[in-house]
């Protein structure tokens, strides 16, 4: 009897290529037993940790744990990377040095093409030197790659919903799936985080997706063209900006050279995943900066390509880019040059746009908690306004962000430009009392301030009550956000 022929796409071959960095043992493992879990025949897995020091060998030991041990899987602490020797020296040396160098490079490619599941220790480099190891490693041994954070889980059928994508259209070069928070209990900022991603993925992405032209393929779930990936990987990990050598930003600059040479990005909501997002508000805040350093380096290099793609990336990415400095401005025009009651309607106005962005995401998703979206709009005035006007002032400093989740750094310099914008904000508030106290208010006046300050003292009362008791209960227990469709998590 014959036995029954697969179909082609599932004839195609794939690797999954993991990045690690100090991770949490138990995040790690999570992520290895859904990877395990994926439910694609043949599928090449490799995990690349930036770190070679003794107290980053627990990340291959919960390597070998989960995917077999020494016999199923290979392994190798390589003493440098593709750009560094390991000498200190920040490159690679010449002479005897040079051929060891090589040696070991090629050591590491017969590792990855040779073995099913695979894990390369290296000298720390930053995460695209890490991404780079694995890309390089494989060459042209798959037909598509798959990228995945180390903190993440996986559903079992992702790597098939984003590889049906590819396989339907030549001309996509790239797809991401939907990332949802994995600990989104654990704290207030983690909650919001959750609901904010939905809508970027689902609403945002979704829309981007129709037109083919998703401006960022998220790092815990995309999948990539080889063929096409292989074409721009040098020029890829040695983007440069300003004279100096980018640092961050990897997955959308991987994104944006996809778009570069016409092929399409696209979306899938089948493909899911849950991550780790900070749940500590200034680490949270460094992430955001950090991201919207690479969002507006990665802005300037996005134009280069309007011409390629639909109209629609051109007038979105014009609105979105230009939108936070018009904010900006507005806001301290009516604050400083404004009555009390034109800088009331403008508060008012903010959460009236997002109750309706929250309502039409409740029925959409078919969840209240989807309700407290609208709070997101008072994060991203209070917060990431500022973060964003201070992430493209420094927009060529790399010398920090979020950091590894085994030991979590804490960074204060994010508070600096929320501490300035509050002080900005206040100032006004404060001087457009003054001047409004030198005229008496009409009684007309007085009702429409009362009025409004009723209303928007109402408005938080009862997402706060609503938060109390839908969230809050929830917040702070670890057991909850492991409630999750995947049976490994």
């Amino acid at each position: 009897m014959r036995s029954p022929t697969l179909p082609q796409h599932l004839r195609r071959s794939v690797a999954l290529c993991i990045a690690a960095y100090q991770e949490d043992p138990d995040y790690l493992r999570k992520c290895l037993r859904s990877v395990r879990r994926i439910s694609y025949p043949g599928l090449k897995v490799v995990l690349v940790v930036d770190g070679n020091r003794p107290e980053d060998s627990y990340m291959n030991d919960i390597f070998l744990e989960v995917m077999g041990g020494a016999d199923q899987a290979g392994r190798m602490v390589w003493k440098g990377n593709y750009h560094s020797d390991g000498s200190g020296g920040g490159g690679v040396g010449g002479g005897r040095r040079s051929t060891v160098h090589m040696e070991e490079a090629a050591r590491v490619a017969r590792l990855v093409r040779g073995c099913r599941y695979s894990c390369i220790m290296q000298e720390w480099g930053g995460k695209r030197e890490v991404m780079y190891t694995a890309f390089k490693a494989l060459g042209d041994s798959v037909d598509y790659l798959q990228v995945c954070d180390s903190d993440t889980v996986l559903d079992p059928a992702c790597t098939i919903e984003m590889l049906k994508i590819l396989e339907e259209d030549p001309m996509v070069g790239g797809v991401g799936g939907d990332v949802q928070i994995l600990n989104k209990y654990d704290s207030w900022i983690s909650f919001l985080s959750s609901v904010r991603y939905w809508m970027a993925f689902n609403i945002e992405r979704a829309c981007q997706s129709y037109f083919g032209c998703v401006q960022c393929i998220s790092g815990p779930l995309g999948m990539y063209r080889n063929s096409l990936l292989q074409r721009f990987l040098e020029p890829w990990y040695h983007q440069t900006f300003l004279g100096s050598k980018c640092s961050f930003g990897d997955d959308r600059h991987l994104t944006n050279r996809v778009l570069s040479f016409g092929y399409k990005t696209k979306f899938t909501a089948r493909s899911h995943c849950q991550t780790e997002t900070p749940n500590q508000y200034l680490r949270w805040l460094n992430q955001q900066t950090r991201w919207s350093k690479s969002y507006f380096r990665e802005w300037l290099y996005n134009a280069l390509w309007f011409h390629k793609h639909s109209l629609w990336m051109t007038y979105e990415s014009v609105v979105t880019g230009f939108f936070p400095f018009f904010l900006v401005a507005t806001v301290i025009n009516l604050f400083y040059r404004g009555r009390l009651w034109n800088i009331l309607l403008f508060l008012l106005t903010v959460q009236l746009v997002g109750m309706v962005k929250a309502t039409y995401a409740c029925f959409l998703r078919g969840s209240l908690v989807m309700i407290f979206m609208s709070l997101y709009s008072l994060l991203y005035m209070s917060s990431l306004l500022p973060a964003k006007i201070f992430a493209l002032l420094t927009i060529n400093k790399a010398g920090w962000g979020t950091s590894g989740r085994r030991k979590i750094v804490v960074n204060f310099i994010g508070a600096v430009p929320v501490t300035v914008w509050a002080m900005v904000l206040f100032g006004g508030v404060v001087y457009t009392i003054y001047c409004e106290t030198q005229e008496p208010f009409s009684e007309r006046e007085k009702a429409l301030l009362i009025a409004g300050t009723i209303l928007y003292a109402c408005y938080w009362l009862i997402l706060l009550v609503l938060y109390l008791a839908i969230v809050a209960k929830r917040c702070n227990k670890r057991a909850d956000q492991y409630h999750l469709p995947y049976p490994e998590a």
